[in-house]
C-alpha cells in the first residue's frame, strides 16, 4: 500500500506544482563553483530566440547590389545609424536602431538545427556520441548547461525567483528535443522554469506559480512536511532520483510562496492598449510576458519566436518574412524596448535578438517545391544586442558582398556567451565540473568589447 501512494503523491504533487518540463537524468553532478567579482551591470539578460535560423541578406545585412538570386526580393529602408540599411519590414526597428548594435560577423560550423542550437545556447559544441549521426544529437543529461543553468549553480537563490524562465515553448519536433535547452550534466535542480502556454490565448494562466483556490500557505507547508518524511523512507533513500526530486520540490515550493513571480504571469493586468502595442498574438505577448519577469527580477528570460524551425525558410523565404514573421517580430520588439527605456530596466537588462545561425546567400529551391527559399548557413550571420551599457546606433563586424562569409574579425557563439556571462558579473574563472571530472570554465571565449566600445 505505501508505494502506490508514494507515486500517487508525487505525480500529485508535480501536476500541481510544475509548469514545464522537469526532467529526469544525471542529478548533482556538477562541478564547483566560484564567488563572483565580475563588473557586469545586467541584472538580466532577454534571448529572443529565432529558431530555424533568420536570413541575414533579408533582415539586418541585405546587399542590394548583389546578383538578384543573391539579394533576393525585398527592398531596403534607411536606419536612424548613418549609412545603414535594414530589410523594409523592419520599419519600427530602422526608427529604433539607435539603441542597438547590429553584429554581422557571427560564425560557427554547424549547420545543424540541433547542433546549432546547443551551440548558440551554451557555447560549446553537441557531445557526440560515438558512431551517432546528426539526428541522434537529440537533448541529453550529458550536455553543457546553457547560461541560465550555469548561472543558477554559480548563483543560486533562496527567495523564490528561479534564475531561468524559457516560453512559451520547448522545441522539441516529433521524437527530437533540441539541445541547449537546459542544465544538461548539472542535473534537473538547475533547469530553467519551461512555460508551454501561449500568453496570447484568452485563457492564459500559469496555475502552477499560484495557490489553488482553499490552499493556504500553512496548508502548503503542512503539505511539504508529510512530502518530506514521506522522502525520508528507507526505501526511497537509496535511489540518486530520489535526491533529485527532493531538489525539484524545494525549487516548487518556493515558486509556490512567490507572490512576486505568480503575478509577473498575470498578463490580463496589463491595458489593451499596451497589449495592442506588443502585437495580439503568439510573438508580441510572449515579449510582454517578457518584459513582466524581467521586472519581478528573472536574471535570463528566453522568449521563443516560434516552434522549432519556423525561421526555418527553406519554402516561400519572402513571404513567411513580409506577411508575418518580420512585421509580428518588428512589433514585438519595439514596444519591448520602449517599455524597457521608459522604466530604466534597458540600463540594467541585456537584451539579445538571435538565430541558431543564417541562411543561404543563393536563393534556391527544394526538390518537390515550387516557391523558393534559403537554406542553413552558419558562416554568416546576424543578430542584435542592446542594453545594460551596450553602445546603441553601430554595425559591429562585416560580411563580404553576398553575405557568405565575414571579412572582418568573425565572433562566435562563445564569444557572445562569454559576453553575456561578463555582463552579468560572472568572474573569469567560474567554472562547472563535467561528469568526466573535467572544470569548464563559463567564459570560454572572449567578451565581444565593440559592444562597448564603439570601436567595430
Amino acid at each position: 500500500m505505501f508505494e502506490p501512494q508514494f507515486q500517487m503523491a508525487r505525480r500529485g504533487f508535480l501536476q500541481a506544482s510544475a509548469a514545464g518540463v522537469l526532467a529526469t537524468g544525471l542529478p548533482g553532478l556538477a562541478g564547483t563553483a566560484q564567488a563572483e567579482s565580475g563588473t557586469g551591470r545586467a541584472k538580466s539578460v532577454l534571448f529572443v530566440l529565432l529558431s530555424g535560423g533568420l536570413s541575414q541578406l533579408d533582415s539586418l545585412d541585405p546587399k542590394p547590389d548583389a546578383p538578384v538570386e543573391i539579394r533576393g526580393e525585398f527592398s531596403n529602408i534607411s536606419t536612424a545609424i548613418s549609412g545603414v540599411a535594414v530589410c523594409e519590414h523592419m520599419p519600427l526597428f530602422a526608427q529604433q536602431a539607435g539603441r542597438w548594435s547590429i553584429v554581422r560577423s557571427m560564425s560557427h560550423k554547424e549547420h545543424n538545427h540541433l547542433l546549432a542550437t546547443h551551440v548558440a545556447l551554451t557555447g560549446r559544441p553537441t557531445p557526440v556520441p560515438r558512431g551517432a549521426s546528426d539526428i541522434d544529437r537529440v537533448q541529453s543529461r550529458f550536455d553543457f548547461p546553457n547560461m541560465a543553468s550555469a548561472l543558477d549553480y554559480i548563483r543560486p537563490r533562496n527567495d523564490g525567483i528561479p534564475t531561468g524562465v524559457s516560453l512559451p515553448n520547448y522545441y522539441i519536433e516529433g521524437p527530437l528535443t533540441w539541445p541547449g535547452q537546459y542544465s544538461g550534466f548539472l542535473g534537473p535542480k538547475h533547469d530553467p522554469w519551461q512555460i508551454n502556454q501561449d500568453p496570447n490565448d484568452s485563457n492564459f494562466k500559469v496555475d502552477a506559480l499560484s495557490l489553488q483556490t482553499g490552499v493556504t500557505r500553512e496548508r502548503l507547508e503542512s503539505r511539504r512536511g508529510l512530502l518530506e518524511r514521506v522522502n525520508q523512507s528507507p526505501r526511497l533513500d537509496v535511489e540518486s532520483q530520489a535526491g533529485a526530486f527532493a531538489e525539484q520540490q524545494e525549487v516548487a515550493f518556493s515558486l509556490l510562496t512567490s507572490a512576486k513571480v505568480a503575478q509577473s504571469f498575470r498578463i490580463d493586468q496589463e491595458s489593451a492598449e499596451t497589449r495592442e502595442r506588443y502585437g495580439r498574438n503568439k510573438f508580441g505577448q510572449s515579449l510582454l510576458l517578457a518584459r513582466r519577469l524581467v521586472e519581478s527580477g528573472v536574471p535570463v528570460v528566453q522568449a521563443a519566436m516560434g516552434i522549432v524551425q519556423t525561421w526555418d525558410t527553406h519554402v516561400d523565404n519572402w513571404g513567411q518574412l513580409k506577411n508575418r514573421l518580420l512585421p509580428q517580430l518588428d512589433r514585438g520588439l519595439a514596444a519591448l524596448m520602449d517599455d524597457l527605456s521608459n522604466s530604466g530596466l534597458l540600463d540594467q537588462t541585456l537584451v539579445v535578438v538571435m538565430g541558431e545561425f543564417g541562411r543561404t546567400p543563393k536563393v534556391s529551391t527544394l526538390q518537390g517545391e515550387k516557391i523558393s527559399g534559403r537554406d542553413h548557413w552558419a558562416a554568416v550571420y546576424s543578430l542584435m544586442v542592446a542594453g545594460a551599457g551596450v553602445r546603441g546606433g553601430q554595425v559591429i563586424g562585416q560580411s563580404d558582398a553576398i553575405a557568405a562569409y565575414p571579412i572582418s574579425r568573425s565572433w562566435s557563439p562563445a564569444d557572445l556567451c562569454s559576453t553575456v556571462f561578463n555582463a552579468l558579473g560572472v568572474s573569469e574563472d567560474a567554472h562547472v565540473v563535467d561528469p568526466l571530472g573535467r572544470p569548464n570554465q563559463l567564459r570560454n571565449g572572449v567578451v565581444i568589447d565593440p559592444l562597448y566600445s564603439g570601436n567595430a
